[in-house]
């Protein structure tokens, strides 16, 4: 059970701001995203996408923060037709919470700021099975848009690595891609959290609180993907940093 406390001056160390070759190599799995079916007029969000995060004790200082990069996700994709965002949490003692499925930040942003942060371990493996049963199975998908990705936003990793790794390889037969944000660089966490990633087909990569604006881009990068595809990133690409300019230059003619 991981409890709040203030991080070391080893630990601050390990929290540095993401490298460029990091950066890189998320943008260029994002690239290999699928391509988002055209939505037709009248009809409902092409896509839906999870967005997952870690509520325990460790992670409440940067609460905020992320309730605040969730609402640029939605703002990015609403000019796109829409993206249904499901908010999942864990915290506690095997507390695991998903939201109805939401349309825009003002419907998402009230649940997200009821929350509030309690000791406990992580439940990824729950989450990961929660995102198989709501894709559907393998040729059938889940009634609905489809589901394109898993965003998940965590610092820790307590479970065995070996459920995880044939959960994530489930995820990537389903077509649902899982892009993990861990928060500072937990030696005992990366290993984990990078082979969900690595074996959904999905990517990994590290931020901390002095990154903030990288972290919305990228995640607003991946929910514009989503849900229009290379064009609406590419457009994205061309409106905001060079990080996510890195992108577009990534996917070829």
């Amino acid at each position: 059970m991981r409890i709040k406390r203030t991080p070391g001056k080893s630990e601050q160390a390990l929290e540095a701001v993401s490298s460029t070759a990091e950066v890189d190599a998320f943008l260029a799995q994002v690239a290999a995203l699928p391509p988002a079916a055209a939505r037709q007029p009248g009809t409902g969000p092409s896509a839906r996408l999870l967005f997952a995060l870690d509520a325990t004790a460790s992670r409440e200082r940067t609460w905020d923060r992320a309730t605040q990069i969730q609402a640029a996700m939605f703002e990015e994709t609403q000019a796109l037709g829409g993206l249904e965002v499901q908010l999942c949490h864990y915290r506690g003692l095997g507390e695991f919470q998903a939201s109805p499925w939401c349309r825009g930040a003002d419907e998402l942003l009230p649940r997200m700021t009821a929350v509030r942060c309690a000791p406990g371990l992580t439940q990824i493996a729950r989450l990961l099975d929660h995102a198989i049963v709501t894709a559907g199975p393998a040729g059938k998908p889940a009634q609905g848009a489809p589901l394109r990705a898993l965003v998940f936003v965590g610092d820790a990793c307590e479970e065995p690595r070996d459920r995880l790794a044939d959960q994530a390889g489930c995820l990537r037969l389903l077509g649902v891609p899982v892009f993990v944000f861990q928060e500072g660089r937990d030696p005992d966490a990366l290993a984990g959290l990078r082979d969900i990633a690595q074996l959904s087909g999905g990517a990994w990569c590290p931020f901390d609180s002095a990154s903030p604006n990288l972290l919305r881009d990228l995640l607003s990068a991946v929910a514009v993907y989503a849900a229009g595809g290379r064009p609406a990133l590419e457009d994205f690409g061309r409106r905001h940093g060079d990080a996510v300019r890195l992108l577009t230059a990534q996917l070829g003619a």
